[in-house]
């Protein structure tokens, strides 16, 4: 496994074949000024460019890895009619384009209504169990998946999702985040 922060954020919780994140997240950076206005204030095509400009950079990672699935954070049906849309699917849609991986937007869901996680600690966010699950078939089995966000910052939404793939039989799961912060 490649030793950066996002695989470190995972080692030793969850097995994952690689992590990595696109740009670094400060809270008085340009990254924060795109993510907030990628996911709050509607302005989609952030991710689509943000997409196409990352897919060139993953390609031969993603090759190596024999990645075959990519599966975005799901929002919950109640956030998803507050926001209108799920802020990592078209960045997940510029991925699967450049990359000819096909997306794959149903396979994780997310159980539970939560407020945001923006400003809780990872033990706040720990509590919530059984967050996300997965509804699989015997096609989606031995399938390496390739699980993106929009922002890392304590792993513990990301733990949960990874879980909840690594359910599937002989599955294997990577990370990708348009952006990291550390916490």
């Amino acid at each position: 496994m490649d030793e950066n922060e996002v695989t470190k954020k995972f080692f030793g919780l969850i097995p994952i074949e690689f992590g990595t994140a696109f740009l670094h997240f400060k809270h008085d950076g340009i990254v924060r000024q795109l993510i907030h206005n990628l996911k709050y204030r509607g302005k989609e095509e952030i991710g689509t460019v943000l997409g196409n400009i990352y897919a060139s950079d993953l390609k031969n990672l993603i090759t190596t890895h024999q990645v075959t699935e990519i599966i975005p954070v799901p929002l919950h049906s109640k956030r998803f009619k507050e926001r209108g849309y799920n802020q990592v699917t078209t960045f997940c849609k510029a991925l699967s384009e450049n990359l000819n991986i096909p997306l794959n937007e149903s396979l994780l869901v997310r159980n539970l209504y939560t407020e945001t996680q923006t400003y809780k600690s990872k033990e706040a966010r720990q509590y919530q169990s059984n967050l996300f699950d997965v509804n699989f078939s015997e096609k989606d089995k031995s399938k390496h998946f390739l699980l993106v966000d929009d922002v890392i910052t304590t792993g513990s939404t990301l733990e949960k999702c990874a879980r909840a793939l690594l359910k599937i039989p002989n599955s294997k799961v990577s990370i990708v985040t348009i952006a990291f912060t550390l916490s």
